[in-house]
């Protein structure tokens, strides 16, 4: 049965508008996956939430920044990292829509039955994480701009504007986190990779945790 929302907004006319925004606002969709993602972005002014069951990545890297859009600054820590292996993906945004109340948008991959999701160059600007976490030949207090085992700072962010030139980071070989659950602001790949995808548009509130 179609849903009709105060003013006549048909609700299968608004997904169809709003399903591509999934991919923009959590930066995952078919553009990312061919790395065609722009070379800088501002963020949306919404937080996403990521939870993984496994994540593993090589060549790590993590510090200090400030993402950047018309709702202001905000102060993130940003893991880089130069391949990552993903199982049980799911990424979650509540976008409130006027006059007609929360609609979720919610994206899942790498589940049971398919291949883990894969990324090359990633990167994830967060202000908060939950996991269990093992790494392999850390190195704690490395200034940010001679990390040698990761990718080095996001191109994207740019010295003395997004991040503070020679400032704290940390680096491993190896990561691997576990049970993850994530707050973030934006995301970015040069390549991802998503196996058995499932994206779904919901009234209300939907969220991955």
């Amino acid at each position: 049965m179609e849903s009709v929302a105060r003013g006549g907004t048909r609700w299968k006319r608004f997904a169809v508008v709003m399903v591509p925004s999934v991919a923009a606002t959590a930066a995952i969709g078919v553009a990312l996956s061919q790395g065609a993602l722009a070379a800088s972005f501002s963020v949306s002014g919404q937080q996403f939430k990521v939870t993984a069951k496994d994540l593993r990545g090589k060549g790590f890297v993590q510090y200090g920044a400030m993402d950047v859009g018309n709702s202001g600054k905000h102060p993130v820590a940003v893991v880089g990292m130069e391949s990552a292996k993903i199982t049980n993906l799911c990424q979650s945004v509540v976008v409130p829509v006027p006059l007609f109340g929360n609609v979720s948008m919610t994206l899942k991959a790498g589940g049971e039955g398919s291949d883990p999701v894969r990324a090359k160059n990633l990167f994830i600007d967060a202000d908060d994480l939950h996991a269990n976490a093992t790494f392999t030949n850390v190195d704690i207090g490395v200034s940010v701009d001679r990390t040698t085992k990761g990718p080095g700072p996001n191109p994207q962010d740019k010295p003395g504007k997004q991040y503070v030139p020679d400032s704290f980071a940390q680096q491993a070989e190896k990561v691997r986190f576990t049970d993850v659950k994530q707050r973030a602001w934006a995301t970015s790949a040069g390549t991802f990779k998503l196996s058995g995808l499932h994206m779904s548009v919901k009234k209300g509130k939907h969220e991955c945790y």
